[in-house]
């Protein structure tokens, strides 16, 4: 047998990459009928019918798993549907994510960042209903992957203890892969080009693989890569999906696929710029400026295999076992830079250089049973399940500290390379759950409905390093939510759930801080006009929160340069979210939402305080009428309050809070059908050229936003 690679420019192709074309190859053809005929090609849509051309959406199942009707889930929803993901060009979580309602992305460094909602780090991402293997301590840059593979995304904000078990109040994001659903060949094909010499090809294509279409398949592949706004940054990333389903019997569905993610990403700076000068004033750096060196890499690899059985036992009720395994693999060389420069001479940094190879295997098992039933002359859901996860996390670490600089104003990119010495564990432990839960949504009377659901978890952290192992038994999380029909427009409801959140953060001591405990309450409002085209929420939240982790701004002594942190009381996050989402006309999609909030620990102070307390995300398209009805146009604003922080590296002599203003990034689009299959999409990213900046907060550095920006995508059907 002989193995081979494949390269790309400079980047290799896993033999996984090669197996994977080489199976998709049967999709492209379209298989005869009995007759000889080929069967005609059809348009590439959504999955969903219920998403297709329009931005929204009327079930989701991230917040609770009773396949309920948006309205009727008790906890706000948002829904990015495959045609929102199209028409703005978001092309990876992170761009996702910013254009979320409530949701704030802070890029603290050019290849990371965090995700935040109502005040507080999201820590839940799954795909297809399962936890996935991001570790945020040792973050690689996981929020930049690829939507590619994705039909759609659903954000549920606010607690969701009750489906993904720990994890913060914030949200959920859950990312929704494309399925092998087509009995029909289907394809779409993707060209784009944009600045900064940034090129992306996209594939994918669908079919049914024997001639009844009991079997069916679907794979997507898609190679992007260019330069950045900021010296010395480039990319390469590919994405992959082969997946395929099989109807064993007519009530017995198989589905099963291995996704594949590699970024490559060169020149990435680890950490951001200086926020001060060494006199205490204020620094102001051009948009191109790095502190990277030309041989930093941050290579990430992740497959995902995955495979669910679905059988329906009657009309009304169906069990279904779900298996997953995560490999993700991060091979990291870094350069870092402390300190204050000199506002004449820009000498004063200090280089610190870090290697880190990261390996995290994850495996998933879900057993569970849903449906419906009747009971005094009123209709009823229930579910039932049994969840299994399993983490191994390992990362191995060298380092060279003080390395000297030069003037920042004429960067040295090009320092050598360090002598690493030996690999030394840095970090290592396993993390295991086991969950039962339960949830039923019970008919009281006809315009009211009650869940009740309650999960509970079994949780064990082992750190042999530490010879230390942290354990949690018979953590119960319960949930409760009314739902109460206005009208067949309206609908208001009230929520409750507690929360249980283990932490990684450990005190100035070295000791993990107990994990976060506390109750999130939600009421609301919820409607639907045009027969569920267009979809509106009005949601009022508090979250109350004990032992949540706050930096100190210090260092733990005798550790591999870990921050130490403090564990805040009574911390509290109260506001609240509008939204609307969906088809106004059949030619005019829109969403808009705005959320504004207040988070503050016992005393009062600010949590979080880099995160903007008011947000507005908006974006819409519109299709002109008669003569000009292949042309669509659209745009949005994204705008955000001031924010702060209290920057630990300030010099004696300044002011430590590093101020933001509050800013707006507008967004325009323009679409041109040239015939019934084939488009030019043309987007254009902050018009305006705002100035804005991610914050590393804990170490008072910068990193600058992207400037104005263009993309021209060509898109065929056929």
């Amino acid at each position: 047998m002989f193995m081979f690679h494949c390269v790309i420019g400079n980047f290799k192709v896993h033999p996984l990459v090669m197996a994977m074309t080489m199976l998709a190859s049967p999709f492209i053809y379209a298989e005869p009928t009995e007759k000889g005929e080929v069967l005609p090609t059809i348009e590439l849509k959504a999955d969903s019918e219920q998403q297709a051309n329009t931005y929204a959406a009327n079930t989701a199942s991230t917040a609770l798993p009773l396949k309920l009707n948006i309205k009727e889930i008790p906890q706000s929803v948002s829904v990015i549907t495959q045609q929102r993901m199209q028409d703005q060009g978001l092309t990876t979580l992170v761009e996702v994510a910013e254009n979320v309602t409530g949701v704030n992305v802070n890029r603290y460094e050019t290849n990371r960042g965090g995700l935040y909602s109502r005040g507080f780090v999201i820590d839940n991402y799954i795909i297809d209903g399962i936890p996935t293997t991001y570790s945020l301590p040792w973050s690689s840059g996981e929020i930049f992957s690829s939507t590619a593979i994705y039909d759609h995304i659903d954000v549920v904000r606010g607690s969701t203890g009750l489906t993904t078990g720990t994890g913060n109040p914030s949200a959920a994001i859950n990312m929704v892969r494309k399925r092998a659903t087509s009995k029909i060949p289907a394809a779409t094909i993707e060209v784009s080009g944009g600045s900064w010499d940034n090129y992306r090809v996209l594939g994918d294509i669908s079919n049914r693989l024997n001639q009844s279409g009991s079997l069916r398949g679907r794979a997507v592949a898609q190679y992007e890569q260019g330069d950045s706004y900021t010296d010395l940054l480039s990319k390469q990333r590919l994405t992959l999906l082969l997946t395929g389903e099989a109807d064993l019997t007519d009530s017995t569905l198989l589905s099963a696929g291995v996704s594949y993610q590699e970024d490559d990403p060169r020149g990435p700076m680890w950490g951001g710029l200086p926020a001060y000068f060494s006199d205490g004033s204020r620094t102001t750096w051009w948009k191109g400026l790095t502190t990277s060196q030309d041989w930093t890499r941050w290579n990430v690899k992740y497959t995902n295999w995955f495979a669910d059985l679905t059988q329906k036992i009657n009309e009304n009720w169906n069990v279904k076992l779900a298996y997953s395994h995560g490999k993700r693999e991060a091979d990291s060389k870094l350069f870092y830079v402390s300190g204050n420069p000199d506002k004449t001479t820009g000498l004063g940094l200090s280089g610190f250089a870090g290697a880190y190879d990261v390996n995290v295997d994850q495996d998933d098992v879900t057993l569970q049973l849903d449906g419906q039933f009747n009971l005094f002359g009123q209709n009823h859901r229930v579910v039932a399940g049994y969840q299994y996860l399993n983490q191994d996390f390992i990362a191995l670490g060298r380092s060279v500290q003080d390395i000297s600089t030069s003037s920042i104003y004429a960067w040295n990119t090009s320092l050598p390379e360090p002598a690493w010495g030996a690999w030394t564990p840095a970090e290592k432990y396993t993390v295991k759950q086991n969950a039962v839960f339960a949830a039923t949504q019970l008919t009281l009377l006809d315009p009211l409905k009650l869940i009740l659901g309650g999960r509970v978890t079994q949780y064990e952290k082992n750190l042999p390093l530490k010879k230390k192992t942290i354990e949690y038994d018979h953590e119960f999380i319960p949930y409760a939510g009314l739902i109460y029909d206005i009208n067949p427009t309206y609908s208001a409801y009230v929520s409750y759930t507690s929360i249980f959140q283990p932490q990684d953060a450990k005190d100035i001591n070295n000791n993990y801080l107990d994990p976060i405990e506390g109750n999130s309450t939600e009421i609301g409002v919820k409607s639907s006009w045009f027969d569920q085209r267009l979809n509106g929420s009005l949601a009022i939240f508090q979250i109350k929160q004990d032992h949540l982790a706050q930096s100190i701004g210090e260092k733990i002594p005798g550790t591999n340069n870990e921050d130490a942190y403090r564990a805040a009381e009574g911390t509290e996050s109260k506001g609240f979210e509008l939204e609307l989402s969906g088809k106004v006309t059949d030619q005019w999609n829109i969403t808009a939402g705005y959320s504004q909030y207040k988070a503050t620990d016992a005393n009062g102070a600010d949590v979080n305080s880099q995160l903007p307390r008011k947000q507005i995300q908006t974006y819409t398209t519109y299709q002109l009428p008669d003569k000009w009805e292949a042309l669509t146009i659209g745009g949005g604003i994204n705008w955000q309050s001031e924010t702060y922080i209290k920057a630990s590296n300030a010099p004696k002599n300044a002011d430590s809070r590093v101020e933001q203003g509050a800013y707006a990034l507008v967004n325009l689009m323009a679409k041109y059908k040239i015939s019934k299959d084939f488009s030019a999409q043309l987007n254009i990213n902050n018009v305006f050229n705002q100035d804005y900046y991610g914050v590393f907060a804990t170490y008072g550095q910068i990193t600058q936003g992207a400037p104005r920006n263009a993309t021209l995508t060509f898109r065929y059907h056929f």
